[in-house]
């Protein structure tokens, strides 16, 4: 039996072009726990059996939209602290990755291994604990739905 080919932590990165149009993107550092949320608004309709009105009504599904989003957590480091509130307080657009390296390690060639498009930083949170380092929360919405690269 054959074990999974898996990803490490390092290998799944989420990184922002934070000057626009310069090709460069950079990861945001102090969060250590990424989630990408990919998810389907679906719409649905009951239909009936027009041969015999007495059977219960079907219903039937399609998708409406589609949407992805990444929230994060980790510590507040000052490295990405003026990129981070200048996001925030313009309430621009800006370039996100999100790279999965080992994709095509899977044996299988032509997997995403990106999924790139333009992001609004929804939300940005700092908390602190005495004792403890400041944190932050934040959560990035695609502005539509990322271009899928294959490697």
């Amino acid at each position: 039996m054959a074990r999974a080919v898996t990803q490490k932590y390092e290998e799944m990165v989420l990184e922002v072009e934070f000057t626009p149009l310069s090709g460069t993107y950079t990861s945001i550092c102090g969060l250590i726990d990424v989630t990408v949320n990919r998810s389907s608004n679906i719409d649905t309709a009951e239909v009936p059996d027009c041969d015999n009105e007495a059977l219960p009504l079907a219903v039937e599904r399609q998708v409406r939209s589609q949407e992805v989003m990444v929230s994060a957590s980790g510590v507040w480091a000052l490295g990405s602290h003026e990129k981070m509130q200048d996001w925030w307080y313009s309430g621009s657009t800006l370039n996100v990755r999100l790279r999965n390296i080992k994709a095509n390690d899977a044996g299988v060639t032509g997997d995403t291994i990106t999924e790139t498009g333009p992001a609004l930083l929804a939300s940005l949170n700092n908390a602190r604990t005495k004792g403890q380092k400041v944190t932050a929360e934040i959560e990035i919405q695609f502005d539509g739905v990322p271009t899928r690269v294959a490697k």
